[in-house]
């Protein structure tokens, strides 16, 4: 039986693009053709984000884009996905009429179903955005896009925090954990497919477990994931400070699996700001998590999240954000400016920060963050460090130290006069150090 050939772009972030994988696995699954290219597509899938603004029109100007192959191309079936949809809904169709089908952030696993009808039934509806409350597990088909010897797996959905600033828990419901047995299930079966290095994401993964019934924790399922052959690399994205707990930062003490890395998205410290946020902690809490990080995990790679911007930051309070980067030296950062989101308990405060403000705040940021991730990395150059090699380019390869994130983080180019194996292990020696990418010979 014929079926129409598919081209899927993922946006936004790795919680994003595992939803988009499992898109794909069914659609492999029920023997659609993918392919790489929307020209050649007769079905084109976008699946959005909308966090911040910035996403949004990354959305909206990918839609637009798309849209022309509905007239130059062969497309015949245009299907919005994700966050976006779910967000605005019937608003979006009036602004982007082109779309066929809108599918929300919880029955995009119906894929394969709402294609078919589509291409059967005229009537079909439109709109797809029931909270189904889904979350996929092992035997859920997928079809991991990630570069070679990595992978996300999604631990849980959802968040139940109420950040002032954060649109997600309206879109995406509340947090939800997978069944421990099926997270180590999946990660079994991407070890035997050769994955050797696992990324953990949630919108809180240190809040893992704690929904379930018997309830469970993050610690416990790290271990579980740590015995497991194959795996070398173990990855926490995504860790929500206020649930970092003593025996997770024990874990990845212990376990040699379990990458010397941690992703906590502060967000800011001031006490007055934090507490705007509604982020449930203060500058003291942070000072002191670090302390304890730093002391029972010497040399971890500490990664954080901060906004500037949020109504009411004043030019005193921005300092004290200032002093904290300058002070606490994160090995890596990045930095939002804040997002005037419609729908969430921020949107209508007083004393919003211009834009030119915020982003000159933000460029200061990151500006005294670059010398600090460069005057790191040179402390690199002459030690030798294990590079998962994940891309070749005519006589140089490409890959990551454990201290290296996907997609977030810089890369380590290596050259060798061997042929290296695209998803090994190499060690490496560092012989140059950038800003935010090393280079090498294995």
């Amino acid at each position: 039986m014929y079926k129409p050939s598919v081209y899927l772009v993922s946006l936004g972030c790795a919680k994003n693009l595992v939803d988009s994988e499992v898109m794909l696995g069914y659609l492999i699954k029920a023997k659609f053709p993918i392919v790489r290219v929307p020209n050649k597509a007769e079905i084109i899938i976008i699946n959005t984000c909308s966090f911040i603004r910035e996403a949004k029109e990354e959305s909206l100007e990918t839609i637009v884009n798309l849209c022309s192959y509905k007239k130059s191309g062969a497309c015949n079936l245009l299907i919005v996905t994700g966050c976006l949809p779910q967000r605005y809904g019937d608003a979006l169709s009036k602004l982007i009429p082109e779309v066929d089908v809108f599918i929300g952030t919880d029955e995009f696993y119906r894929i394969v179903e709402i294609i078919e009808d589509h291409l059967n039934k005229r009537s079909s509806p439109r709109f797809y955005l029931k909270k189904t409350l889904f979350l996929y597990d092992e035997s859920t088909p997928r079809l991991n896009t990630s570069l070679p010897g990595n992978a996300y797996v999604k631990i849980a959905e959802g968040c139940s925090h109420q950040c002032s600033f954060c649109i997600i828990p309206r879109i995406r419901g509340p947090f939800r954990s997978r069944n421990p047995d099926s997270v180590v299930k999946e990660v079994s079966n991407l070890s035997a497919l050769g994955i050797k290095e696992i990324n953990l994401v949630a919108q809180d993964t240190t809040r893992y477990g704690k929904d379930l019934s018997p309830s469970t924790d993050l610690a416990t399922l790290l271990r579980r994931l740590a015995s497991l052959k194959g795996i070398e690399w173990i990855r926490l994205l995504y860790a929500h400070p206020l649930n970092l707990t003593d025996e997770v930062i024990d874990v990845i003490r212990e376990e040699n699996k379990i990458c010397k890395y941690l992703d906590l998205p502060f967000q800011h410290v001031n006490s007055e700001i934090l507490k705007a946020m509604n982020r449930k902690y203060d500058r003291m809490f942070i000072y002191q998590l670090i302390d304890k990080i730093r002391a029972k995990i010497p040399g971890t790679t500490l990664r954080t999240t901060l906004m500037v911007g949020f109504p009411g930051e004043t030019e005193n309070q921005f300092n004290e954000l200032l002093d904290f980067v300058q002070e606490v030296k994160f090995d890596r950062l990045g930095v939002f400016t804040y997002s005037n989101e419609e729908g969430t308990s921020s949107f209508r405060l007083p004393d919003q920060v211009p834009e030119k403000i915020k982003e000159k705040r933000r460029q200061i940021i990151m500006s005294v963050q670059a010398e600090i991730s460069r005057e790191k990395n040179q402390k690199l150059v002459g030690k030798v460090e294990k590079v998962l090699i994940e891309k070749k380019e005519k006589t140089k390869w490409s890959g990551r130290t454990a201290t290296q994130a996907p997609e977030v983080d810089g890369i380590t180019y290596v050259s060798s006069d061997y042929d290296l194996k695209i998803g090994e292990f190499y060690n490496v020696l560092i012989t140059q150090a950038g800003v935010y990418d090393l280079k090498g010979v294995a």
